[in-house]
């Protein structure tokens, strides 16, 4: 067998072992092929003795244990493929050591290792690696630490795969230096900063996926000007600003996705020189503005998807062009008007989507209509037609008599909104007059609080009945609370400090200047405080329902999907006040459910500001060494004890998914520090939602609709967006409260 050159054994079925002296005997071989069959076992060190192979392909197996360390002496391999198998490292090695041996293999063109389980880091060694290899693939192998500098040496390189890992650290600038490259692959990993503006030295780049990472800044514009790029995915990060304009002027592009990103602006009229584009994804961001009629000139598109912006005014009459078309989704936006009837036309149109805008009139019958289903119309209140179930019919005097009903309307509007312009105006002036005489709608009437002593400690255990154990509410890190009756009979929680504990005597003063400073329906409500040499504690309205958290978690409470966004609405209400609309920004710093408290009609009240900061205007972020409560404080104020509006938010969206999954971010039994409650939430969305929300959302009798499915995934898509990991791309709690009553209002209603 000395003279034999190839063995190609694929697909067949082949299992057990290959003999440990397999290449002893064979110096004359150039090709063995033994890929997708069912061997086992490791690969034996001396299948090297085969000293002339160029091919070695023993990928689609079940190959284990480490990747042999003497693979460098196949001097003349060209191509190496042990992917899909169940290789590891080395035990007890940080770094895969067995590149440095493939140094010596100086004709390597092609190398795949993906989908093994190898769990550790690519040494910068990587980079002497031949100049000749061209395509290079760790795909799904468990790598992790930063992308080596020296990748910049494999100059040859034109294909760069290294996605699905667990890559951390930014994108090395390094990478410019690979001219040849065509496709270069790191999505799915956990890459941070910029993208740097080396990469404008790619010029032949056919693809670039850089899509489920943490990058974030602007996008080089560069990357627009790239003659031959055709696929572009920079989904689910966290880029920010606007995209560059030379995006839109691409005329090669095929494929465009920016979803999941915190990217603003309007899309340009330019829009319409993507000729050759296919998919146009740009979901989930800020962009606003009019969708621009030269959208309907991309013929060749296929799949548009503009959900979750603030897009407004109507749909082009020019999408009816858009013959290519199979799927849109313009749901979630401000889009007014009609939906234009000429859609019908679309032959190949099979899913349409404009749920939760600003619709109105008569859903077209024919084509992708005919077969579309009220989940693609919900919250468009001003929507009718027959051939949906539950979407109101048309009043045939709206369809028929229309125009003769404008122009009747029309004489009778001019002479009446001129005869009624000065009632308004004097009624408005009256309007302003009694408003400026009375607080908002949102201001508690209580007495304001005052940090000398208003109640006496005498007061305080009469109250008390001398600190009765039947009293005993709850107790915490900070003291006790009792349920107490005032002299004048007002029942009051009363939260008695431990004066023991130094850190706790101070909160009670930043408790003290934040109650100063703020009323509001949806916060409790301080009635007074008593502060001597034997007690520090405040007199607190009552709350008979107890805190969200036991609602959550004792057996005997349970909620309804309706009862907890109701609370969350509160409490977002709370927190959007102490943000936006008080004259000093207020950041609470410890949201969490234990610090939600209800009233006799469930109404919640956020409480516990012990740790609170208030921040001046000019000032919108502090820094501080306490810290809130694990599992929801924010990386940044963990990690730098940055304090911000930012901060509660993603405070917030931790138990907004906490709420709805109840499960604490703290379960050890479920989370670890390598999936917490949010990235365990996150790889459910959206498909296998369900599976993880409480199953108490809904009575045991009441089916889980189409509806209800949709809200929930509307409500986690929210708490995702609150919950990003850099403070910057988080929305703030103006567009919680806006987006969460929309959520409520179209889907609860009752």
């Amino acid at each position: 067998m000395s003279s034999l050159e190839m063995i190609a054994f694929n697909f067949n079925n082949l299992s057990g072992r290959i003999p440990a002296t397999t290449g002893l005997h064979l110096p004359n071989l150039e090709r063995l092929y033994l890929s997708k069959n069912h061997l086992e076992g490791e690969i034996p060190p001396h299948i090297t003795n085969a000293s002339k192979l160029k091919t070695l392909e023993l990928n689609s197996n079940f190959f284990s244990g480490s990747i042999p360390t003497n693979l460098g002496n196949l001097r003349e391999l060209q191509m190496l493929h042990l992917d899909h198998n169940q290789l590891t490292n080395e035990p007890r090695e940080h770094e895969l050591r067995f590149f440095n041996s493939l140094a010596n293999c100086r004709m390597l063109r092609d190398l795949d290792m993906s989908t093994n389980m190898l769990n550790g880091t690519l040494p910068d060694t990587i980079g002497n690696l031949s100049s000749t290899i061209e395509f290079f693939a760790i795909i799904d192998a468990y790598i992790n630490g930063p992308i080596p500098t020296g990748i910049g040496n494999m100059s040859s390189l034109i294909s760069l795969s290294l996605h699905g890992n667990n890559l951390v650290g930014s994108i090395p600038s390094e990478i410019g230096k690979l001219k040849q490259l065509q496709g270069l692959y790191l999505n799915n990993n956990k890459l941070q900063g910029h993208i740097p503006e080396a990469v404008c030295g790619l010029s032949n780049l056919v693809q670039l996926v850089l899509d489920g990472n943490e990058l974030f800044g602007l996008i080089p514009a560069c990357i627009g000007n790239f003659s031959m790029l055709q696929y572009i995915s920079l989904r689910n990060n966290n880029f920010a600003s606007k995209l560059p304009l030379s995006f839109w002027k691409m005329s090669g592009l095929l494929h465009l996705d920016v979803s999941r990103n915190s990217i603003e602006g309007e899309v340009p009229l330019d829009v319409g020189e993507l000729k050759a584009i296919l998919g146009l994804y740009l979901s989930h961001n800020h962009f606003s503005g009019k969708i621009p009629n030269s959208l309907g000139e991309l013929q060749n598109l296929d799949s548009l998807d503009l959900s979750n912006n603030s897009f407004s005014g109507q749909i082009p009459l020019s999408f009816a062009n858009l013959i290519s078309l199979v799927f849109m989704d313009l749901s979630v936006n401000a889009l007014s008007g009609t939906i234009p009837k000429s859609l019908e036309k679309l032959l190949y149109l099979k899913a349409i989507n404009v749920s939760l805008n600003e619709l109105e009139g008569v859903i077209p019958s024919g084509g992708v209509f005919a077969n579309s289903t009220l989940q693609s119309f919900l919250g468009n209140k001003g929507l009718c037609g027959m051939h949906i179930l539950d979407v109101p019919a048309c009043a045939v005097t709206n369809l028929g008599h229309q125009s003769k009903f404008k122009k009747l309307v029309l004489k009778i509007v001019i002479p009446v909104v001129t005869s009624s312009f000065l009632i308004s105006l004097f009624a408005s002036i009256w309007i302003m007059k009694r408003q400026k005489k009375r607080k908002s709608k949102d201001v508690e009437k209580v007495p304001e609080v005052k940090t000398h002593q208003l109640v006496s400690y005498h007061e305080i255990q009469r109250a008390t009945n001398y600190f009765d154990g039947s009293n005993l509410i709850g107790v915490g890190g900070s003291g006790s609370v009792y349920k107490g009756t005032l002299s004048s009979g007002v029942v009051v929680a009363i939260k008695v400090l431990d004066l023991q504990n130094e850190e706790v005597c101070k909160r009670f003063d930043t408790e003290c200047e934040v109650m100063r400073n703020v009323r509001h329906r949806n916060l409790v409500s301080v009635i007074t405080t008593c502060s001597s040499e034997y007690i520090r504690a405040f007199v607190l309205q009552y709350m008979p329902n107890g805190s969200l958290e036991n609602w959550l978690y004792k057996e005997d409470c349970h909620l309804n999907l309706l009862q907890r966004v109701s609370i969350m609405f509160d409490v977002a209400v709370a927190v959007e006040y102490m943000h936006h609309r008080h004259h000093t920004h207020i950041v609470h710093c410890d949201l969490k459910p234990a610090n939600v408290l209800l009233d006799e009609e469930m109404v919640a009240h956020v409480g516990d500001f012990g740790i609170s900061k208030i921040l001046a205007v000019s000032k919108s972020m502090a820094h501080t060494e306490t810290l809130g409560t694990l599992g929801y404080i924010a990386p940044e104020y963990g990690l730098e004890g940055i304090v911000s509006t930012s901060g509660d938010v993603y405070s917030y969206g931790i138990m907004l998914m906490e709420v709805l999954a109840t499960r604490r971010p703290t379960d050890a039994e479920i989370f670890n520090e390598n999936l917490g409650l949010r990235e365990w939430i996150r790889r459910a969305f959206p498909r296998t939602i369900i599976e993880v929300v409480d199953a108490n959302l809904f009575p045991e009798e009441e089916q889980i609709t189409s509806k209800s499915e949709i809200c929930i995934i509307s409500l986690i898509e929210l708490a995702l967006d609150c919950a990003k990991e850099r403070p910057e791309s988080r929305i703030t709690m103006k567009d919680v409260v806006k987006r969460l009553n929309k959520i409520k209002n179209t889907f609860l209603e009752i």
